[in-house]
Parts: C-alpha cells; structure tokens; sequence
C-alpha cells in the first residue's frame, strides 16, 4: 500500500565480523524503504579487545541487543547471519519482533550437527584447552576451509582483513551445546510466533542445509527455508548475495 510505513529492521552480525559484514544487505533494506539499525556486538568494533572478550557469552550479546532494540519505536524484522542468527532467535523469544531472516543460521540448542565436518569442527576446538576462557584470534586455514571456501581468491584477503577476535564462551556455548550446563544457546521456539525465512547455503560447510532443516523444522509451519544453490557459508558476500538480499526484501515486504 503507498505510504504505508515499513517496520524497522535490525541486523545482527556473525562471530568474527562486525555490522560491515552486512552492509549490502543494508542497501538494500535501506533503498526499499525499511529503516536499518545494525549494532555492533560488544568488543567486536575492530579495536584490540580486552581479555573480557573471551568469557563473554552469548547472554551478554543478547542483554545488549535487548537495550539496542528498546530504542526503536516499533517491533522490528530480525536478520541476522551465522551466530547472529541464533541470537535473533533467542531476542524474538523474549521481545516482540515482526519476523526473522536467518541467514546461514548457527542452531539452538539441542539441535544436534548433521554432518561430519560439523563434529569434526567440535572436536578439533577441543584439542585447544580452556579455548572457553579465551580470546580467540581469527585463524586464515579454518576461515578458508568453513567460510570463504566459495569466496574468489582475489576477494579473500580483504574479507579475511577485516575479521576481528571472538569470545571462546560464545563459540563453545554454540558448537559444544551439550557440554555447557547453563544452556546458554536454549532458544524458547514456542515463544517466537512471528514468521521465519531461513537461507542456507548448499555448500554451506559450517551451518549446512541439513542443520539449518532441522532449525526450521523447530518452527514448525511458520519457517520457510529455501537453500541457494553453489553457495557456501559466506553468502552475504558471494557472487549471488544480492539474489538473497533481493529475496529477503521481497519476502518481509510480503509479510
């Protein structure tokens, strides 16, 4: 309908990025009308972080996400990529929110992995002790194998540039859910009553389509997962990302 007002959308980043690594979506969003919040999640600004980065977990990110919601003045649509997306999940439990887009979401807990490169993934962080109380530095070798294995070359250095330090709380309370007593990651499913569009990606190594299945199927008949073919973990910056921003603000605008 002309006029009519858009509700605001809020992107929430993935594990060692920051609200840059969502820019183009924002064009988007921002050109169809929608306005966009984008925070940035705590110590994740590009500046050296304190040790107090590792033993944040994913209750803190989500405590600050709530205060940045607060100020909006309506409920917004929630997109978030990789761990971003689980903590929309975990925000559309606890506030009100018009719908989500999950973009290669990392699952809840008690969703368990579907792959081997999943497991595998788990067991070798293991093989670094109290990695759960550290500062994590990103590591080329383990980006390159789970996330840009479908970036261009010629584009992988500058992403890879721009990646900051992550929480080793947050990552083990994520990939090592059935360790962690406090279930940091527990997503109230039944609580999240608005609509879900989930997009996976088929090469997807770190959060397959099979897991991000699973993910959907929480939900029940409010989710839609639709799977971009030839595309990996990193596609909000692939060659096809904008035929899923596209997708993206067709469908919030269907709502």
């Amino acid at each position: 309908m002309p006029g009519r007002r858009k509700p605001p959308v809020m992107m929430i980043h993935g594990a060692f990025c920051g609200p840059w690594s969502l820019d183009g979506f924002r064009r988007h969003f921002e050109a169809a009308g929608h306005k966009v919040h984008a925070p940035c999640l705590r110590f994740h600004d590009g500046t050296p972080p304190p040790p107090a980065l590792g033993t944040t977990g994913l209750r803190d990110f989500l405590a600050d996400l709530e205060e940045d919601m607060a100020g909006l003045k309506s409920p917004p649509i929630l997109l978030g990529y990789s761990m971003g997306g689980l903590l929309a999940q975990m925000l559309a439990a606890r506030r009100e929110v018009r719908a989500l887009i999950l973009l290669a979401p990392s699952a809840p807990w008690g969703v368990p992995p579907s792959t081997l490169f999943e497991i595998g993934a788990a067991q070798t962080m293991l093989l670094h002790t109290g990695f759960w109380n550290n500062v994590l530095e990103p590591n080329r070798d383990a980006a390159l194998a789970s996330s840009f294995n479908l970036l261009p070359r010629d584009q992988r250095d500058a992403v890879f540039s721009r990646l900051v330090p992550e929480s080793g709380r947050a990552t083990f309370e994520i990939m090592h859910w059935g360790m962690d007593m406090n279930r940091a990651s527990e997503v109230d499913t039944d609580a999240v009553d608005c609509p879900l569009l989930l997009v996976s990606g088929s090469e997807d190594r770190l959060n397959p389509p099979t897991t991000v299945s699973r993910i959907a199927a929480l939900y029940k008949d409010r989710a839609l997962h639709e799977t971009m073919p030839n595309m990996g973990h990193w596609l909000i910056g692939e060659p096809g990302w904008e035929k899923i921003a596209q997708r993206a603000v067709h469908w919030a605008d269907s709502l």
